[in-house]
């Protein structure tokens, strides 16, 4: 296992989110919403405790800089309304 680092930006409260997580080494050699799937299994076990909904409007990686952007929406509950994010993801923990 490996050690990630995750920061989701929320848009309509302009809160903030560092979160580290473990995923299997080589994680980011793979497809970005993979990326993003194990950080929101991280987020559902860990941090909520519980099942959100979440859905992906686009997912990209930049593999120079081993950086994964997503931008989406997370709900929380299943008749909250939708929390616009953006996520960045990246190797090595929060400094």
């Amino acid at each position: 296992m490996a050690t990630y680092h995750a920061r989701m930006l929320d848009a309509e409260t302009k809160g903030e989110g560092s979160y580290t997580f473990e995923g299997p080494d080589g994680l980011l050699a793979q497809p970005a919403d993979e990326i993003v799937n194990v950080f929101f299994d991280h987020v559902e076990q860990e941090v909520l405790g519980t099942h959100a909904d979440w859905e992906i409007n686009a997912a990209m990686k930049n593999k120079d800089r081993g950086v994964v952007t997503a931008i989406g929406s997370l709900i929380p509950e299943k008749n909250d309304e939708p929390l616009p994010f953006l996520l960045l993801i990246s190797a090595g923990a929060a400094r």
